[in-house]
């Protein structure tokens, strides 16, 4: 039997026998009775379990540490402490013995700690709450999604090609290390080309979208960008979506249903984690969300979004510039200044991709970013350009090659039409989501530079 079922209905199991396996979270063992702190990882509750000196394995059950998996069968009575339930114990079985050296005991841990103990963290209070609301949090995407009729897409994880542009790759060979001396001859290689995990799904989801009008890639990616940011991560994972006779302002749409779905979703499927959250980690966290689902996102063009803040009279640490991209401070500045959540578009081509869609003004690019009030920038769209002739220049414009992207190229030419999608990093939701604002602790595993441990 689940803890989650008992705690959910207590009702229905008070007075009842039942049985229930899990761990020890603390134990405080008197000379004629104990208290044990148990839970089995269904929900963010315990149940404290009493026992008496009449159980015949009574001197045994008071020598169990913290961390032993137990099995207990007893009766669900009314707590005379702080909790509502607790369970009488009749027996209480050890399953799994745990030694003295156990690191998580009963103590405030750093979150650095822990992050050296990562295999061992979803058992503390904090990454139980944390990486229960990552799961629903997935979920609730995959749901927006299937129940608005897109197709699942499974990007290809190694790839030919950089999306980006930006050459942060890393890269997959089969050749020896020892072995390279010079230059590589990749026709040797495995793939008989050179080859590197992918920073986005984006251009591969874009042929689907060709195929099926809307699709969407919720998987890793990988950057090898040399930080050390609380928001910087060499694994992570993204949602990107797709969608076929879909311009910017039916993007942003998207976009702004699929965020408030998402939250909403969450906050309703994960009310213990969340008020956890609250509590302990980021006061205010549930109001702020509850904010967001009820703003009108509001939309203004970068260049708007500069005048204002050249106007404002504030003394910036970095000077907004038109033509130039906007820092934490103007991101924080702007989001305050509308009271809730903001789409910036139109941003100026020369910071962006090479497939956003050229505008008439040929300055700028039909390409979007959200801010949202307290985390920043969260999502990033645009309108991909479908117009064969002028993505080809820019490509050249940016001394890229077309070499290893005809396909994608072909897309323009092969019935190509008006889409567009976006893409969202789902460790940046999460720590919107929870409030812990280092992406190592919303991720069961992190990988950062120097760091690939358990």
């Amino acid at each position: 039997m689940d803890l989650k079922d008992i705690i959910n209905e207590k009702e229905k199991y008070l007075d009842k026998e039942v049985t229930i396996c899990g761990w020890i979270r603390n134990h405080r063992d008197q000379k004629t009775f104990g208290f044990i702190d148990f839970s089995d990882g269904t929900c963010q509750k315990h149940l404290q379990v009493v026992y008496d000196e009449k159980l015949n394995n009574f001197d045994d059950i008071k020598k169990l540490l913290v961390g032993c998996a137990i099995k207990v069968t007893g009766k669900i009575i009314e707590s005379k402490g702080n909790q509502d339930i607790e369970i009488q114990a009749t027996s209480i079985e050890l399953l799994g013995n745990c030694p003295e050296d156990y690191p998580i005991q009963p103590k405030r841990h750093t979150r650095e700690f822990l992050r050296e103990q990562a295999y061992l963290r979803p058992r503390t209070n904090l990454f139980q709450a944390v990486f229960r609301i990552r799961s629903v949090a997935a979920y609730a995407i995959h749901k927006y999604f299937q129940e608005n009729g897109y197709v699942y897409f499974h990007a290809p994880l190694i790839t030919a090609s950089d999306c980006e542009g930006a050459g942060e790759m890393f890269q997959v060979t089969t050749i020896p290390l020892d072995k390279i001396k010079g230059e590589v001859d990749y026709s040797k290689d495995f793939f008989g080309k050179m080859t590197n995990l992918t920073v986005s799904g984006q251009l591969e989801t874009e042929t689907f979208a060709m195929s099926y009008k809307k699709t969407y890639t919720f998987g890793p990616t990988f950057r090898a960008e040399n930080s050390n940011t609380k928001t910087h991560a060499a694994e992570f994972w993204m949602i990107e979506p797709e969608i076929a006779f879909c311009d910017l302002e039916s993007d942003m749409d998207i976009m702004e249903n699929m965020l408030k779905y998402v939250v909403k979703y969450v906050l309703e499927n994960a009310k213990d984690e969340m008020e956890f959250c609250d509590k302990f980690v980021e006061n205010g966290l549930i109001d702020k969300l509850n904010k967001l689902l009820n703003s009108k996102f509001t939309r203004i063009d970068h260049k708007d979004v500069i005048k204002i803040l050249k106007e404002a009279d504030v003394k910036w640490e970095f000077e907004p510039e038109y033509g130039e991209d906007i820092a934490k401070e103007h991101e924080k500045y702007i989001t305050e200044y509308f009271n809730g959540p903001v789409f910036i578009k139109n941003w100026p081509k020369d910071i962006k991709a090479f497939y956003m869609k050229l505008n008439p003004d040929n300055e700028t690019v039909a390409a979007v970013d959200l801010e949202v009030p307290g985390a920043g920038e969260l999502m990033g769209g645009s309108q991909r350009e479908e117009d064969y002739d002028k993505l080809v220049k820019r490509m050249q414009d940016l001394g890229m090659s077309s070499e290893g992207l005809e396909w994608y190229l072909n897309l323009r030419r092969y019935g190509g039409c008006v889409h567009s999608g976006f893409g969202m990093g789902f460790e940046r939701l999460l720590i919107y989501l929870t409030g812990v604002d280092n992406i190592r602790d919303v991720i069961p595993y992190p990988r950062c530079p120097k760091t690939c441990e358990y």
